[in-house]
C-alpha cells in the first residue's frame, strides 16, 4: 500500500474508533447553546427553560449564549465553525430556514448542510391580530375592509424574513389582499402601532398578544393552524373564518455542528423529549403558548428542509429581499 493510501486508512480507523469513545467520554466539560438573538426573546426563553433540566440529565453545565445579529446569522455561524464535538449547539428560529432562500450565495455556512439536526423542541403557532381602530369584528370583516381599501392597509412584522412577515405574504397570496409591509426592528414596537392604529395588522406568537387580546386593546382573529390549540380555545383558525390553508408556526429547533457525532445528538434529542413531555413542563410550555415537540433527529432534519422549501417558495413567489 502507498505510504499515502495508508496514512490515509489508518487516519479513516482512528476516526471511527475514536467516535464511540468520544460519545462514551462525553460530556466531560460544560456544554454551550448559541442563541442568535438577545435575551428575553422566543429563542431565549425555550433555551433556557431546556438548559436547566437538560444540565440535571447530563450532569453538566449547560450554558446559554446570547449571539444576536444579522437575522441569526451570527450565531448560527459561530456554531457552524465550532468543533463538533458536542459541546457546541445553537437553538434556532425559522429566520435560519428562511436565510437559505433570501441569503443564498452570501451565508458563510450552508443552512441545512452545515449542521446535524438534533431536536424540534417546541412549535408556537401564530395568531393574526387586528387594530380595533378597524371598524370590523372578526376576520371575515377585517378581510372585507381590506378589499374596499386596496393598498391602504399596512402590516407590521419584527422584521424582513421574519416568520411573521412571511405569514402574511402567504396570507396575501391565497386571499388577493392588498397590503403594504412595515418591517420593524423587533415585534414591541410593531405592537405599539398596531395598538395605536398606525398598522392594521400583524402575526405573532399568542404568548405576546394575549394580555392585548384580554384587555381589549386589539383583537384576536384567528390562528394560523390547523386546529385550535389547547393553550387558546376560544380563538377561532383562519379556516374558520372563511381563510383556509394559511398554516405558519415559529419554532425552536436544536442544531450541533456538521459532524457531530451520532451518539451525542442522539443523546442530545432523547433527553430533550424526555424534558419536553414531561408533564410539569409541557404545562408551562403550554402557559408560554408552546406546543411540546421534542422531534428525533431524522424528523428534525426532515422538518428542516421542508421549512426551506416552503419558505423559500413563499420568499420566491413575494420577491421579498434582505435589507
Amino acid at each position: 500500500m502507498h505510504p499515502i493510501t495508508r496514512r490515509a486508512a489508518l487516519s479513516l480507523g482512528g476516526t471511527a474508533l475514536a467516535a464511540p469513545a468520544l460519545a462514551q467520554a462525553w460530556p466531560a466539560r460544560p456544554i454551550r447553546i448559541i442563541v442568535p438573538y438577545t435575551p428575553g426573546g422566543t429563542t431565549d426563553i425555550a433555551t433556557r427553560l431546556l438548559a436547566e433540566p437538560l444540565a440535571r440529565a447530563l450532569s453538566q453545565h449547560v450554558v446559554v449564549e446570547n449571539r444576536p445579529g444579522a437575522n441569526s446569522i451570527v450565531g448560527a455561524a459561530a456554531t457552524a465553525s465550532s468543533p463538533p464535538d458536542g459541546y457546541t449547539l445553537a437553538m434556532v428560529l425559522p429566520a435560519h430556514a428562511a436565510n437559505a432562500t433570501m441569503q443564498a450565495g452570501r451565508l458563510p455556512f450552508d443552512a441545512v448542510n452545515s449542521f446535524a439536526p438534533v431536536s424540534l423542541m417546541v412549535t408556537s403557532p401564530l395568531v393574526l391580530a387586528g387594530a380595533k381602530q378597524i371598524p370590523a369584528q372578526d376576520l371575515r370583516g377585517y378581510m372585507d375592509y381590506v378589499r374596499r381599501n386596496p393598498g391602504r392597509v399596512n402590516y407590521g412584522s419584527s422584521g424582513i424574513g421574519a416568520t411573521a412577515h412571511m405569514a402574511m405574504e402567504m396570507l396575501k397570496m391565497k386571499t388577493g389582499l392588498q397590503m403594504e409591509h412595515v418591517p420593524y426592528r423587533g415585534t414591541q414596537p410593531a405592537l405599539a402601532d398596531l395598538m395605536a392604529g398606525h398598522i392594521g395588522l400583524m402575526f405573532d406568537t399568542i404568548s405576546g398578544l394575549k394580555p392585548h387580546f384580554d384587555a381589549g386593546s386589539i383583537r384576536a382573529l384567528g390562528f394560523a393552524a390547523d386546529a385550535r390549540p389547547s393553550f387558546a380555545p376560544n380563538i377561532p383558525t383562519l379556516a374558520e373564518g372563511g381563510v383556509p390553508d394559511v398554516v405558519a408556526s415559529t419554532w425552536c429547533m436544536l442544531l450541533a455542528p456538521a459532524g457531530t457525532p451520532a451518539a451525542i445528538v442522539e443523546r442530545v434529542a432523547t433527553e430533550t423529549r424526555k424534558i419536553v413531555q414531561d408533564p410539569a413542563m409541557a404545562a408551562r410550555l403550554h402557559e408560554l403558548g408552546f406546543v411540546p415537540e421534542g422531534l428525533d433527529p431524522e424528523r428534525t432534519a426532515t422538518f428542516l428542509r421542508s421549512e426551506v422549501e416552503r419558505w423559500g417558495a413563499v420568499i420566491r413567489a413575494a420577491d421579498i429581499r434582505a435589507e
